[in-house]
C-alpha cells in the first residue's frame, strides 16, 4: 500500500465517520481544535493529513487512530467457519471483543442434538449465554431439563447451570452471545 492508498484511506474513513455520525465539518472543527476548512481540505485531498491533526480528528470523532488507518482487506470482510465434525457444529464468528469483559457474537449452526446423559458431563461456568434461533429448532440442556427453543425465538441463562446446545429435527442455526468464558468453553473445545 502506498502514501497516496493510506491518505485515501484515511480520509475517506475520516468523512465516513463525520456522515454517519451526522456531523457538520463545524461542528468537528469545534470538537478538534481545528478549522473547517482544513477538515475539509484534509477530506478532500488538498491537503497532507498530520499526526497531530489525525489525533485530532480521531479523538473528536471518537474514533481509535487504527480504525482510521488500518489497512483493509479481505480478511476483515469475509467471516470463515469454523468446523467441529465431531460435535456436529459449525461456527462464524461475527464479532470478537478482546479482554476479560469482552463479548463474542456466533452464528452457529447445529446438525446434532445437545448431549444426553449425566448432568456432571455439561460444562458450567461463570456468566451468562443468550441465543436466539434463526432457522430450525434448537435444545438447552439445563441440568437435567431440556428446553425447545424454536425459530424467532431466544433464551438466555446463567451458565453456572450445567449447559448445552442441540438441534432437533434436523439442522438449527442460531445466533448466540458469549461472555468470554463463555466463548472460551463453547467456542474453543
Amino acid at each position: 500500500m502506498t502514501q497516496d492508498d493510506v491518505d485515501e484511506l484515511v480520509r475517506g474513513r475520516i468523512r465516513a465517520i463525520r456522515s454517519a455520525r451526522g456531523w457538520s465539518l463545524d461542528q468537528v472543527a469545534g470538537r478538534s481544535g481545528l478549522s473547517a476548512s482544513t477538515l475539509s481540505r484534509i477530506e478532500t485531498g488538498h491537503r497532507r493529513i498530520g499526526l497531530d491533526q489525525l489525533t485530532a480528528i480521531a479523538r473528536a470523532l471518537g474514533a481509535s487512530l487504527d480504525e482510521l488507518v488500518a489497512p483493509g482487506s479481505d480478511e476483515d470482510v469475509v467471516i470463515k467457519p469454523h468446523r467441529d465434525e465431531d460435535r456436529g457444529v459449525t461456527t462464524w464468528v461475527v464479532q470478537e471483543e478482546s479482554g476479560p469483559h469482552g463479548m463474542t457474537v456466533a452464528k452457529i449452526r447445529l446438525t446434532r442434538p445437545a448431549p444426553r446423559g449425566p448432568v456432571d458431563a455439561l460444562r458450567a461456568h461463570p456468566g451468562r449465554d443468550w441465543f436466539t434461533v434463526l432457522s430450525g429448532t434448537a435444545e438447552l440442556a439445563l441440568g437435567p431439563r431440556i428446553v425447545t427453543v424454536r425459530t424467532g425465538q431466544a433464551a438466555s441463562f446463567s451458565t453456572m447451570v450445567p449447559h448445552a446446545f442441540g438441534a432437533v429435527g434436523g439442522a438449527a442455526e442460531i445466533l448466540a452471545i458469549f461472555d468470554r468464558p463463555g466463548e472460551q468453553t463453547h467456542l474453543t473445545e
